[in-house]
């Protein structure tokens, strides 16, 4: 019977050291799972919507836990605030970045490759060529290039690169032997590149780049870009943003200028719904800053058709608009900008600032041009330019006082009633608004209507 006992443990001890061993050996040859490469493009002018598109792959490829990012680039650089947000996202990211360089990688493009783990480049590409110049191809001051230069300098300097190379990239006054000679910034070939490890090989695709580290069984995920992607991505580039805010700051000003007409001010909330709601949806506009904007508008509002004047209320709503659609542009949390680029910040502010003054002025002198038009003479009374007899539309009374001196017994704004001779008439002031108990002159009857400028004591 003991026996019979020790005879069952040893065959179980021993089918469990076969469970065992074999289990070893089929996790030993257990196929690994696919590498997953996540692939995406920079192939236009780097901009807010690219940075947006890169902002948005790298965070997608955290999600979906891929093994490396692979970016194809073939740029001649762009705005340098957002190609410094996209090295920023490129060297926090914890995923290996690849890049395949397809004919260029000039300035801010430059800065990118820099912020990858490996570049590679196809045949007849170039990298380098980071100076920082204005639309007109002009080099702009030396705090940016300092800036730059900075930039370039730390990337290489994080991804093992020699950092006096890159720095070179932009600055054409630094002299390196044997490599660039002092007033020239310094552009690699692929050879060159590869020779000075800015550069680890020559390659075409991507498949070749993953055959030279090792990676045969993978799979390829593309980022993928909706049509909403598209639009946002419209809507938050520089030149769309200025002209949204023409529109709004255009609409406001008509609909103060001609109460009750409708349009002007459904132009405004419609560019002001277009202009907030892909900043706040990208996570840039809070909820205050809208806020701030709602507020401004209200308080010109009530500046005009309340309180008398123009003043505290009137600034003050001035202000919070600017505010709030400057503060919608840069990135912060609530309260908190300590993550916000001043440069950034400065660069929302003139767009913002130059947007408005060129949509009043242009507000000021189309709204001239309608009032004198044969268009808007179609919408009020018009007196017949030949007299005949027993067809005479023309106020005599009313064009004769022409020249003649009166009192406002309302705001003009620009529109409202005078008193001449102890009679009131509407009448209209020629440039901007007119305070209630001013002196003023008529200076001419059109349109059927009375215009007037104040007099000055």
């Amino acid at each position: 019977m003991r026996n019979s006992l020790i005879n069952k443990y040893l065959l179980i001890t021993l089918l469990l050291n076969f469970t065992l061993f074999f289990s070893l050996i089929a996790q030993s040859t257990l196929k690994k799972g696919k590498n997953i490469i996540y692939k995406f493009s920079i192939k236009e002018e780097i901009a807010p919507p690219i940075a947006r598109m890169v902002s948005k792959a790298i965070d997608e490829a955290q999600n979906i836990k891929a093994d490396y990012i692979y970016i194809e680039m073939n740029t001649y650089g762009g705005a340098v605030d957002a190609a410094d947000s996209i090295r920023t996202k490129i060297l926090n990211s914890k995923i290996p970045t690849l890049i395949l360089i397809q004919n260029n990688a000039a300035s801010a493009g430059a800065l990118i490759a820099l912020a990858c783990d490996s570049i590679y480049m196809q045949p007849g590409s170039t990298i380098g060529a980071a100076t920082v110049v204005d639309q007109s191809g002009n080099q702009v001051p030396d705090k940016y290039q300092s800036y730059m230069r900075k930039k370039m300098r730390a990337t290489a300097e994080q991804n093992g690169r020699n950092p006096d190379i890159a720095e070179a990239m932009v600055d054409p006054d630094i002299y390196i032997p044997g490599i660039i000679d002092s007033g020239k910034v310094i552009t690699f070939t692929t050879s060159e590149a590869i020779k000075y490890k800015f550069c680890e090989a020559e390659l075409n695709s991507l498949k070749d780049i993953l055959k030279r580290i090792g990676i045969s069984d993978y799979q390829i995920i593309e980022q993928k870009i909706t049509f909403m992607d598209e639009i946002i991505s419209w809507l938050i580039s520089p030149f769309i943003s200025g002209l949204l805010i023409m529109i709004i700051i255009g609409g406001i000003y008509f609909e103060l200028q001609t109460p009750g007409i409708g349009f002007p001010i459904l132009a405004a909330i419609t560019a002001a719904i277009l202009y907030f709601a892909p900043l706040y949806l990208e996570g840039l506009a809070e909820n205050w800053e809208i806020l701030l904007f709602v507020i401004g508008v209200l308080l010109i509002g009530a500046e005009i058709f309340v309180i008398p004047g123009f003043g505290i209320a009137g600034i003050s709503g001035i202000i919070l608009i600017i505010t709030g659609l400057t503060l919608s542009m840069v990135e912060n949390i609530g309260f908190d900008f300590t993550i916000t680029d001043n440069d950034q910040l400065l660069k929302a502010l003139l767009t913002v600032i130059i947007a408005s003054i060129i949509s009043l002025v242009s507000s000021i002198y189309l709204g001239v041009k309608f009032i004198e038009s044969s268009t808007f003479k179609k919408f009020v009374l018009q007196s017949a330019e030949n007299n005949q007899p027993g067809y005479n539309l023309l106020n005599e009374k009313e064009k004769s006082l022409v020249g003649k001196t009166g009192i406002t017994t309302t705001l003009l704004r620009p529109s409202g009633k005078i008193e001449i001779e102890g009679e009131i008439y509407d009448s209209t002031a020629e440039i901007g608004f007119i305070e209630k108990g001013e002196k003023v002159i008529v200076k001419k009857f059109e349109a059927s209507q009375l215009f007037v400028s104040k007099i000055n004591n």
